[in-house]
């Protein structure tokens, strides 16, 4: 089957975000404060129905952000991963026109374990497309900022710069994907066929990882059964860096994306992992 391209995305983009962005900075802030106390602290973990764990400090992020985003732009729609959608359906959020899209603790497992490589993410969606993207490190204070037609800023004291690497080949590649049990069974064949062609497969980092890869530190991350709040932020990163970011067959990501998530540092190199991930689909 040949490597599907892409479909381009619309051009129809607001050309000034600066409220929406000072706002979803203040948001980056917001969660800091609110989160930075609890980091390696005792606290109770709970399980939720998907198995994955919450904590106090998931929930009070997510909450204040809320109340932030709502006195700010009251009209616009909200869905966090702990609380959901404010005040709307499914269907009515998927056709709202701004929709914001909030992680407050990406990783909670790596959270909870002290290991500081979870963020907070969060993003602004305009028509059902990712616009405006932050992913916040709250211990390690780096910030990445991905505004669409923009390049991605770096805020940090730790060194680095945005810019993925454009000439490295599938062989060269450095793979990244959180943890082996997202990828669905179904799927497992066709990943492991991915990671047996690269230089490297490292596991871990959750939205961290795509934070690196905009600083050309990693190159691939292949990953399973993801969220609108796990992506919605890493999209306007990942293309301000000079990446890709598609689902498995290389299509946009959106509201009804099946979950598959490829990002690559160039587009020949996501041709070539996308060829190997669809094998047992052609």
């Amino acid at each position: 089957m040949a490597p599907v391209q892409p479909a381009a995305r619309s051009s129809e983009v607001p050309a000034d975000l600066a409220a929406e962005l000072a706002l979803a900075e203040r948001c980056a802030e917001l969660a800091r404060e609110t989160v930075y106390p609890h980091f390696r602290q005792v606290l109770q973990v709970n399980t939720k129905a998907d198995a994955s764990p919450v904590t106090v400090a998931d929930r009070l992020a997510e909450q204040e952000m809320r109340r932030l985003i709502s006195r700010s732009f009251p009209h616009h729609g909200i869905l966090g991963e702990e609380e959901g959608p404010t005040g709307r359906t499914e269907a009515e959020l998927t056709a709202t026109e701004w929709l914001w899209v909030l992680d407050p603790i990406d990783g909670t497992r790596a959270f909870v374990t002290g290991r500081p490589t979870f963020c907070t993410l969060i993003s602004l969606f305009h028509r059902g497309v990712p616009v405006l993207g932050v992913i916040d490190q709250p211990i390690t204070r780096e910030r990445w900022i991905g505004v669409r037609g923009q390049p991605t800023r770096y805020v940090a004291e730790l060194p680095g710069r945005p810019g993925t690497r454009q000439s490295v080949t599938l062989e060269m590649a450095e793979l990244s994907c959180t943890a082996p049990e997202i990828i669905r069974p179904e799927r497992q064949a066709d990943f492991r066929r991915l990671a047996g062609r690269v230089n490297r497969v490292s596991w871990g980092g959750d939205a961290y990882a795509y934070g690196l890869l905009a600083l050309g530190q990693i190159d691939l991350i292949a990953e399973d059964t993801l969220k609108p709040w796990d992506w919605g932020a890493l999209v306007p990163v990942i293309e301000g860096a000079g990446g890709t970011i598609t689902d498995w067959q290389g299509r946009p990501l959106s509201l009804q994306s099946d979950g598959s998530v490829l990002a690559s540092a160039n587009s020949p190199l996501a041709c070539e992992a996308r060829a190997l991930l669809n094998i047992s689909r052609s």
